[in-house]
Parts: C-alpha cells; sequence; structure tokens
C-alpha cells in the first residue's frame, strides 16, 4: 500500500497514523486514520484459493490548495496481473495531474481512466500478454465522493444502515451493454457466462486490446455527499461480491469498530462461504461528530436563569 502526499509542492498531510500487517504473501491487512479522527480506512486482501494474485489495492492521501483529498482503488486483474498492477502504479497519479482534477472532478477522472487504459496498452505493444483490470475507484474531494467503476468490482455505501452500490457490474449480457458491445459489430457468447467473443466474462476493462474495441474503459461515475448519514464505504474485488450480497456486507461492515477489522473479517466470510478467487477489500468508515442530546430540563432552567439575569438593575 502507498500513501502518497506528493500532489502539491508543500503538501499537507491527511494522515498520521498508518499501519501494515505482512503476516505471509498470500494474506495482507492493515489500516490508517486521518488526523481529525473523522475517516479510517482498512485494507484486506487475500490470495484464496487462486494459485497465483491478481488483484492490487491503492490509497492515496494529499491536500491541494487546503483540501483534503483521499483516493481509494481495488484492481482484479484478470489473464495476468500486470494490467492491475500498472492501475495501482499510475491511476490515481494521473489524475492528480489532470489540469481539471479540482475545477471538474468528474471530467478528469474519466479522462484519466481512459488516458491510463491508453499509456498502458501503448507499455505493452511489444509483449505478447494480453492481460485486463477491472477498476473501482473512490475519490474524496472534500466532503465529495466520486466513485468510478470500470468491470465487475464494486463498491457499496451505507447511509444509516441500508447499503446501497455505487457501482453497476459491467457484465455483457447487461442490455445496455450488450446493445453498445453489438453495435460496435462484437458478439456475447454463452461459455459457463456470457462473455465477450466467447472469451471475456466482463464488458469493460482496461488492456484486453485484442477486444478493445469492444471492451472499453470509460468508467461509470456516481457521486455522493458526505453528510451524517453516510456511515462507510466498501471497495471490493469479485472474490467478495460473488459470495457476500451487498446487505450482507454493510451489516458486516457496521458491526465491526475498526475499518480494519470489517475489512478482516469481510475476507474471511468470503472465503469461508466458498469463494474461489482472489478476494480484496477496503473498508473507510466516516466518524461524523455525533450531537450531544440536550436535556429539556436542563434548558429550561437556563431560560428561566437568563430571563432573570436580563431583568436585574445594577
Amino acid at each position: 500500500m502507498m500513501v502518497d502526499t506528493g500532489a502539491s509542492e508543500k503538501p499537507d498531510p491527511a494522515v498520521v497514523f498508518m499501519m501494515e500487517k505482512e503476516e505471509d504473501i498470500s494474506f495482507a491487512s492493515g489500516g490508517w486514520k486521518s488526523d481529525d479522527g473523522r475517516l479510517s480506512c482498512g485494507y484486506s486482501s487475500f490470495r484464496g484459493k487462486r494459485v497465483t494474485m491478481e488483484d492490487f489495492y491503492d490509497i492515496k492521501t494529499s491536500t491541494i490548495d487546503g483540501r483534503t483529498i483521499c483516493m481509494f482503488g481495488i484492481f482484479d486483474g484478470h489473464g495476468g496481473s500486470r494490467a492491475a498492477e500498472y492501475l495501482k502504479e499510475h491511476l490515481f497519479d494521473n489524475l492528480m495531474k489532470h489540469p481539471q482534477f479540482m475545477t471538474d472532478t468528474k471530467s478528469a477522472i474519466c479522462e484519466t481512466y481512459q488516458k491510463t487504459d491508453v499509456d498502458f496498452l501503448g507499455s505493452e505493444r511489444d509483449s505478447l500478454r494480453d492481460d485486463g483490470s477491472t477498476a473501482s475507484t473512490a475519490v474524496l474531494v472534500g466532503s465529495h465522493l466520486y466513485v468510478a467503476n470500470v468491470g465487475d468490482s464494486r463498491t457499496v455505501i451505507s447511509i444509516a444502515g441500508k447499503a446501497i452500490p455505487l457501482s453497476e457490474d459491467h457484465k455483457p449480457n447487461r442490455i445496455d451493454e450488450r446493445k453498445r458491445i453489438e453495435s460496435a459489430g462484437g458478439v456475447i457468447m454463452w461459455a459457463g457466462t456470457w462473455r465477450v467473443g466467447g472469451v471475456l466474462a466482463m464488458s469493460r476493462a482496461f488492456g484486453n486490446r485484442m477486444l478493445k474495441q469492444y471492451v472499453v474503459a470509460e468508467p461509470e461515475i456516481q457521486d455522493q455527499e458526505v453528510d451524517e448519514e453516510l456511515e462507510l464505504v466498501i471497495l471490493a474485488s469479485d472474490g467478495l461480491w460473488d459470495v457476500v450480497p451487498n446487505e450482507d456486507a454493510v451489516s458486516i461492515a457496521r458491526a465491526e469498530e475498526e475499518a480494519e477489522a470489517a475489512s478482516r473479517k469481510l475476507t474471511e466470510t468470503a472465503y469461508t462461504r466458498g469463494s474461489a478467487d482472489n478476494i480484496t477489500c477496503l473498508v473507510v468508515k466516516f466518524h461524523h461528530e455525533k450531537k450531544v442530546p440536550v436535556d429539556p430540563v436542563a434548558s429550561q432552567d437556563t431560560k428561566e436563569k437568563a430571563t432573570i439575569e436580563s431583568m436585574r438593575v445594577d
């Protein structure tokens, strides 16, 4: 994991606590808390039953023009790990360099996703590999959250205990995705599941140059204002979502006080429920200031005292 505070000339780091654990080569977990205590994040990544690990994650935080920026990403590789690793190394750095990042964040995210895809394909032009990767990212700019998605990783938030997906999986049999692919001359075939050209089980991805005409890296983006009802955000690869419904994931994460404990519990739950994939998740918790309840009796006493004081004449 990388915490990067180098987006401005004199960055003001937003993170003062960070913890990382490496128990073995197939499992990693850790977390951090913001300086003001209002935000914490935990991550957990597990190879699971797969022979190789193709999931990557990234967390970056910085202060730009006096505003706190936090970025969280899950990248699930397929056909190899190179595309997912490339996204971890470059996607957020590219985003922070975009000239409109602070003024038009949505457009900056959309353009950065597609430019990074082009850059990755260029870096692999002499390679015989043709791997690809999903990307599900959450970018917090001040009090505004932008969630972008390509592929079948997913981001879900909890608002007052209700699970709300902020991304929709890019599957070839999604009506709008099927129409887009077929309009471009592609075909959707059944091969154990619906696949683009009978090969790829998702309709959008980074990389996959042989299918690039149909499998695009244009993200779908949703934005959410961070208020007191927004409790947490869960980003995870499909190794979690294949066996843990959105509602269960939110319930599990809410039950744990610490974000790292929540991410670990989610990973463990997916594995015990039979997930056969790599499992990686990030849990971001918002710690809003709790309003002190007003004592109606004390409040009345205060009002009466104020009235008496105002009637006194020295």
